[in-house]
């Protein structure tokens, strides 16, 4: 796995995981990787420092398996603590922006566009990928 800081047309610096290089180009190619802040697809590499080991065996980058575990301890806290809204995320992202209904946490899906959408309105919202939790 290699890990990429990557930057949207909008300027915004985000970070994603490929398994190669390859995979980070043909992912691009077909707009497949979204800028977690404005929806953006068009999206390339940003300028990045090399991860320098701290210490006699130190990992300089989290394994997968690290990863997904941070991943599913994500999706954990966001289930814990925020309204799941399903598909209507967009409509009340934005029904919380304008003060139409109270601020509160929540999640839910959209589309690439209604993230689009959002941003262009100036509404704050991010995006996550929504791993499998493990079997209990």
């Amino acid at each position: 796995m290699i890990l990429f800081r990557l930057r949207c047309a909008g300027d915004h610096d985000f970070e994603g995981w490929f398994r190669d290089n390859a995979t980070f180009e043909s992912q691009a190619a077909s707009g497949e990787i979204a800028c977690p802040e404005c929806g953006d697809t068009s999206v390339g590499k940003a300028p990045m420092a090399p991860r320098v080991v701290k210490s006699a065996g130190q990992s300089a980058a989290p394994t997968p398996a690290q990863v997904r575990a941070a991943l599913v301890e994500m999706r954990r806290h966001v289930e814990q603590n925020c309204a799941y809204v399903g598909p209507r995320f967009a409509e009340e992202a934005r029904r919380i922006h304008y003060g139409e209904t109270e601020a509160k946490a929540i999640y839910g899906e959209s589309t690439v566009d209604e993230a689009k959408s959002l941003a262009e309105e100036g509404i704050s919202f991010g995006r996550i990928p929504w791993v499998p939790l493990p079997d209990a």
